[in-house]
């Protein structure tokens, strides 16, 4: 074997150990394990990487909200130990998940991450339930879903990149009138009882109903124009 092609396999070795190590970095805990992580862990650093508004809507116990989206993120990142655990989450864990790997290259050394976000933390009967209704009731919801036509519900979040990456293609499907499908779009920041009650802990969020109110299907994650329209016929 030639030289070249040795050090071509030890930089390889290398590079795929130090990948390694990184990942080790990041756990990805599921609700309930996260919760009894945080309570087993002195002085617990909690992340929310999700924006103001979103943070002052509710939060975890004893977190401090670091906007990810914010240009200042790093600078204001570096204030916490490094060599202690942190705990991250988001909305959905879109955001948390490029929070952590961010963190992770800044040297912070256990990084817990938070699966599926603050959705499936109260899906998962953590959060503190609600004072009152945000949003529309179950009753306007069935309402709204009564129709001669077949109804898609899109379950959204503004700051949801796969969410904004179907918007355009759900609404010239809800605005064609020759479209079969009433598309009906429902921000769930701003719903939060109804996303509750219909146990939406992921976004983006499908759901199909026939002419009856019956659900077909329900779809989560980011899902194309072309397979969208194959699953509805």
């Amino acid at each position: 074997m030639k030289i070249s092609q040795i050090l071509v396999l030890i930089t390889a070795f290398i590079v795929a150990s130090c990948n390694g190590q990184a990942d080790k970095k990041i756990e990805v805990l599921a609700p309930k394990a996260f919760s009894e992580k945080i309570h087993t862990t002195a002085n617990a650093q909690i992340l929310d990487v999700r924006t103001p508004e979103e943070f002052s809507g509710e939060h975890l116990e004893n977190a401090i909200n670091v906007d990810w989206k914010q240009s200042d993120f790093e600078t204001k990142a570096a204030e916490y130990d490094k060599s202690k655990p942190v705990f991250v989450y988001c909305l959905s864990g879109g955001r948390s998940k490029k929070a952590s790997e961010k963190l992770s290259e800044m040297g912070f050394t256990t990084i817990y991450e938070l699966e599926g976000g603050i959705m499936k933390w109260n899906s998962a009967g953590l959060g503190k339930p609600l004072d009152k209704v945000v949003g529309m009731t179950k009753a306007d919801y069935l309402k709204m879903i009564t129709s001669d036509k077949k109804v898609l519900v899109d379950f959204y979040a503004e700051w949801c990149g796969p969410c904004k990456k179907m918007e355009p293609y759900l609404t010239k499907m809800g605005t064609d009138p020759a479209s079969e499908v009433l598309v009906i779009r429902i921000d769930v920041d701003k719903n939060k009882t109804l996303a509750t009650e219909m146990k939406i802990d992921q976004l983006p969020a499908l759901i199909l109903y026939n002419n009856k109110k019956e659900e077909q299907w329900r779809n989560f994650g980011y899902i194309s124009e072309q397979d969208l329209v194959k699953k509805i016929q």
